[in-house]
């Protein structure tokens, strides 16, 4: 919502004002401009990255029209998740949880918790170090170790995005010169005209550089930012997992493990000590 909002004022301010100087929209309009540069930065982009990152691209734009995943009530979601999970392997073993990390879908310790359920990612996750721990890897350093290694892959692949959108964003205004120079040696090929005729082809050719420089720094920059903060908050949901699993395997009590985990959180994201203390109180497993 916020992506949609951000933009609407900047392209309500740029033709706004445009418009308030009185300028004339048609002459915005210019099709081939917009398809050697676009065209150009589509291309340069294909060229530039591998197939994982155009098809992660395309997969992250739906992010850009949705809100935070992870607010609070998600975080005191997901510690009641790890409390429950601790909660069953104290009591009854590492064992206990094999059959439901197998089958977290089907899970009665699991379903109680939908919101978590839908992050399959983060099941996932959750879920395949459970699983070490019923094979028998306890030991805290390495699954620390091998957790990091994860969590830093998990990062490059979803910088690797931004970044290569951001590269698009630096590219755009020197595209933009390009559809310039272009449209000025066609207006040189027309010299002769009359001067409206060339003030025409000369205003052409600027909005290539007009348009190159906005779609930078009023659109493709400042979906990579959004995108790059969007990814930043996924890892740290899993970092939180991460923080709790590794509490729990050094043998701290369930509430200590997810104390842990919880002093991890900032900001408007960390549920109180007394709200995770109420949401935990009536998990039976």
């Amino acid at each position: 919502m916020l992506f949609a909002v951000g933009m609407l004022v900047v392209l309500g301010s740029v033709v706004g004002g445009y418009l308030a100087a009185g300028g004339h929209l048609g002459v915005l309009f210019q099709p081939f401009e917009f398809i050697i540069i676009f065209g150009s930065a589509i291309g340069a982009f294909i060229v530039g990255n591998p197939m994982e990152v155009l098809v992660g691209t395309a997969k992250s734009f739906g992010k850009l029209l949705t809100g935070s995943k992870h607010g609070k009530a998600s975080y005191v979601e997901l510690l009641s998740v790890l409390y429950s999970v601790f909660k069953v392997a104290r009591s009854k073993g590492d064992l206990a949880l094999e059959s439901h990390v197998d089958r977290p879908a089907e899970s009665p310790v699991f379903q109680k918790y939908p919101g978590f359920l839908k992050n399959h990612h983060a099941v996932e996750f959750l879920c395949d170090y459970l699983r070490l721990l019923t094979l028998g890897s306890s030991k805290s350093h390495e699954l620390e170790a091998v957790m990091d290694v994860e969590l830093d892959s998990h990062r490059h692949g979803h910088h690797a995005i931004a970044g290569a959108l951001q590269n698009v964003a630096d590219g755009l205004p020197a595209l933009g010169i390009v559809a310039a120079v272009l449209g000025v040696i066609h207006t040189m090929g027309a010299i002769t005209e009359p001067p409206e005729v060339l003030g025409h082809l000369i205003g052409a050719a600027l909005v290539g550089t007009f348009t190159g420089v906005l779609a930078a720094y009023g659109v493709v920059s400042p979906i990579a930012r959004s995108l790059e903060a969007k990814f930043e908050e996924e890892t740290h949901f899993l970092e939180c997992i991460k923080i709790g699993l590794v509490a729990h395997t050094q043998g701290y009590a369930p509430q200590v493990s997810i104390e842990l985990a919880r002093k991890t959180l900032h900001g408007k994201l960390r549920p109180s000590f007394a709200e995770m203390d109420q949401a935990i109180q009536n998990i039976q497993v």
